[in-house]
């Protein structure tokens, strides 16, 4: 970053600091919004874009030569009329990270002279064309489009300090994805009566990074098919260099029959397991000495002094009007060895212990005891960690929320199996552009907060940013507009983007 960029973004931090400083409040004699004098006309030579952050995005793809790999190993085209595969591939995918919802939206982008002249593209696919090509992909091609942005993945992987590759946690899930339409190949009645399809999804915890997606019939339980990508998914941990892997996954992924290959191939695993009459059976049978109180942590260290709770609304609400409730009352959690049917080896077994208290009008009517169990090969893991560590996938659901809701990736735009999980894995590599360029700054603050960062606000905050386009100098200049805290961040990724030496 030049010494120059470096005082006006200071410059223009100050400035906003000083506007919002709240010393500086004081009795005002009107308004904060006045009235403005307000016309409209049409810039000449000034070309401007809404999406300043599409840029770095650009530079990324191309330094990881995402286009060359689309285009060598998706060969979907006998003919180039006019489009290649990766213009396809990246149209679809910078249709997400510019805040686009469905193929509609490729319309208003294909209508924007300056939009095209950044990706210096004569013209990009229209909606109709962009849908005929997703209806190309069959299933071995949406898992060579996986492997090729897994490879890639990889590049972005050996920027990471060597800590970084202590442990990865790979968490396994599965979702409804409802649609309305009646003609849709694959549509299915789910459990739940809903009608659509019902995708697999497998992660990377530590950076909530989507390795696979694919998308199956919506009446498929979750954990058809999961094994076998679950054991891509170490494959490719192993490559990167990862020291020690980890599955993690609810009951409908508890995988008895893979356990044994797993734990051979020195695999650890913690997965929910089905509350069975057996082994509810068996943890009735367990001496009462053998329970231990369980200890959640606290959610986030209290930095100054614990706040007073505010009234819950809902709970007041209940009471009044007489309705049954449950309260959890205590938590305790035991262990015992256990062997599953298909299993020839002897695991772990970590239940759970909720005492419940049933109340109706505040006054307890009934108690109740349920049970939930969690199978393991991590013996030297106290009972508390492993709860802890099955309940931290929840950061899985927030994912899945992200990439249904944010992205979004997991809906259904087009009309056959295939294409629609080929929209979803396009979606998830908008996703993955955001975390690399987190993972292109580590130990950073913007780049942990980036990992954190939600897709609407990465857009709002980082993509959709005000700029002017200047070509000079052999140049495509991005000059932003307007100052924000990401600001600072963009300029320091694309500068570290110039000057990667990929390995």
């Amino acid at each position: 970053m030049t010494p120059k960029l470096r005082r006006r973004l200071h410059e223009r931090q100050r400035r906003i600091q000083q506007r919002l400083d709240p010393k500086l409040k004081r009795h005002r004699c009107q308004p904060m919004f006045l009235d403005q004098n307000v016309h409209y006309d049409l810039a000449d030579k000034t070309h401007g874009l809404h999406s300043a952050g599409l840029g770095v995005c650009q530079q990324l793809v191309q330094r990881l030569g995402l286009a060359q790999a689309f285009n060598t190993r998706l060969p979907l085209f006998k003919r180039h009329f006019p489009y290649f595969e990766s213009d396809h591939l990246l149209n679809l995918t910078y249709n997400f990270v510019v805040g686009g919802k469905n193929l509609q939206d490729l319309e208003r982008l294909r209508n924007q002279e300056h939009y095209l002249d950044v990706l210096g593209a004569q013209r990009i696919p229209d909606p109709t064309t962009a849908g005929d090509f997703l209806r190309r992909f069959e299933a071995t091609d949406l898992d060579t489009l996986m492997d090729v942005i897994n490879d890639k993945r990889l590049l972005v992987w050996q920027q990471q300090p060597d800590a970084f590759f202590d442990q990865a946690i790979i968490e396994g899930d599965g979702t409804l994805v409802a649609t309305h339409g009646e003609c849709k190949q694959g549509a299915d009645m789910a459990y739940d009566g809903t009608w659509g399809y019902h995708p697999l999804l497998l992660s990377l915890a530590n950076t909530q990074e989507p390795l696979f997606v694919v998308n199956r019939s919506g009446n498929r339980p979750s954990h058809e098919g999961a094994a076998a990508y679950f054991d891509k998914a170490a494959d490719l941990c192993r490559r990167a260099g990862f020291r020690r892997i980890l599955f993690r996954g609810d009951t409908d992924f508890t995988q008895a029959a893979h356990l044994d290959r797993w734990q051979q191939a020195k695999m650890g695993f913690v997965f929910g397991i089905d509350a069975q009459p057996n082994l509810v059976e068996r943890a009735q049978r367990l001496p009462e000495r053998v329970w231990a109180e369980l200890e959640r942590p606290p959610g986030y260290p209290v930095k100054t002094k614990p706040r007073e709770r505010p009234t819950n609304v809902k709970d007041e609400v209940v009471r009044r009007r007489g309705y049954r409730n449950v309260r959890l009352h205590s938590e305790q959690v035991a262990e015992f060895n256990y062997q599953p049917g298909p299993c020839r080896e002897t695991y772990l077994i970590v239940v759970l212990r909720k005492q419940l208290l049933w109340e109706q009008g505040g006054v307890e009517v009934g108690r109740e005891t349920r049970y939930f169990f969690y199978i393991t090969n991590q013996w030297t893991w106290t009972c508390a960690e492993v709860v802890q560590f099955a309940n931290d996938r929840g950061n899985q659901e927030n994912l899945v929320e992200q990439l249904k809701n944010g992205v979004p990736a997991l809906r259904a735009p087009v009309n056959t199996l295939e294409a629609n999980g080929a929209w979803m894995v396009l979606g998830a590599l908008a996703w993955s552009l955001k975390v690399w360029l987190g993972l292109l700054q580590p130990g950073t603050t913007h780049g942990q907060r980036l990992l954190r960062l939600e897709f609407k606000a990465f857009l709002h905050e980082v993509m959709l940013l005000p700029c002017q386009i200047v070509r000079a100098g052999g140049r495509l200049l991005y000059r932003l507009l307007q100052w924000n805290p990401w600001v600072a961040m963009l300029c320091a990724v694309s500068e570290r983007l110039r000057q990667l030496r990929w390995t």
